[in-house]
């Protein structure tokens, strides 16, 4: 019995993705989301969607890159994307960034009139969004401030409105935010206050797609999605960023992003910060 087990387990070789199948979802990776993925990106595809072709019962990539070639498999498209892209996030992450909205824009912010808009591009399961909120309650005295906070994934985005954490994620806000930000909901999970959650609107958008909203924002947080695009996505991307800021508005990006080398009107204030003269 214990022979035959094996035996039947090393005829259900997992698939391999071959060069064909891996160009077919390169390129439409790349015109739907714009995220370029090199050669050397093959293993990751191939095991990031083992999991999905067993989901939908297929034996090989040949009969998932069908699959979604296909229109009823246009609705697969948005899932591989979110398969293959990285949602990684915390709270206060890069903590820098949000000393300097804490210790240089919100004073100026608070003095000045109207309402303040922030948006927060890529902002995955919510930690982004709901950080700025925490930091613009705290620092604009009564002026009101909203944040638009979008991403590509339907997955995460019902998350980030659910608004609801384990113990161990919030242990990254500072104590003094934590006891008037949060509401404990069940066992170690905690909810970000109405209060709060009021003050961001979720929204789905690929960032390659017509944008509906209309500026001006002064500030835009775009952190480690323009890792995934090449140059000349990343410049198309950051001159439209331009034409939504408000003059003198900030643009964050990530630390592992620049802009070094990209026609675009930015000026340079610290690493992964800049600003619209």
């Amino acid at each position: 019995m214990g022979v035959e087990k094996d035996m039947a387990l090393l005829e259900r070789q997992e698939p391999e993705l071959g060069t064909a199948e891996f160009e077919s979802i390169r390129l439409m990776v790349y015109d739907v989301a714009g995220i370029h993925l090199h050669e050397g990106k093959l293993g990751l595809v191939r095991t990031r969607l083992m999991r999905r072709l067993r989901d939908l019962g297929m034996a090989d990539f040949q009969s998932y890159v069908s699959l979604v070639k296909s229109a009823p498999g246009r609705d697969e498209i948005p899932r591989m994307v979110d398969i293959l892209t990285t949602n990684k996030t915390s709270f206060f992450r890069e903590s820098g960034h949000f000393d300097f909205l804490s210790e240089t824009l919100l004073p100026v912010w608070s003095g000045q009139q109207g309402e303040l808009r922030i948006w927060s591009a890529g902002c995955s399961t919510g930690e982004e969004p709901y950080t700025l909120a925490m930091l613009l309650r705290q620092g604009l005295r009564d002026r009101p401030g909203r944040i638009l906070a979008t991403d590509i994934s339907d997955r995460v985005l019902e998350q980030a409105r659910a608004g609801i954490y384990p113990a161990a994620r919030v242990q990254e806000i500072p104590a003094e935010l934590r006891r008037t930000a949060l509401t404990r909901v069940e066992g170690d999970k905690w909810s970000i206050r109405d209060d709060l959650r009021a003050m961001v609107r979720f929204a789905r958008l690929n960032l390659m797609d017509a944008w509906p909203m209309r500026g001006p924002f002064h500030a835009i947080f775009c952190r480690n999605v323009m890792i995934y695009f090449d140059r000349p996505t990343q410049e198309r991307l950051v001159n439209r960023f331009a034409s939504l800021l408000a003059p003198g508005g900030h643009l964050f990006i990530g630390h592992a992003e620049s802009l070094t080398g990209l026609k675009q009107p930015f000026e340079y204030v610290q690493p992964a910060l800049y600003r619209l003269p």
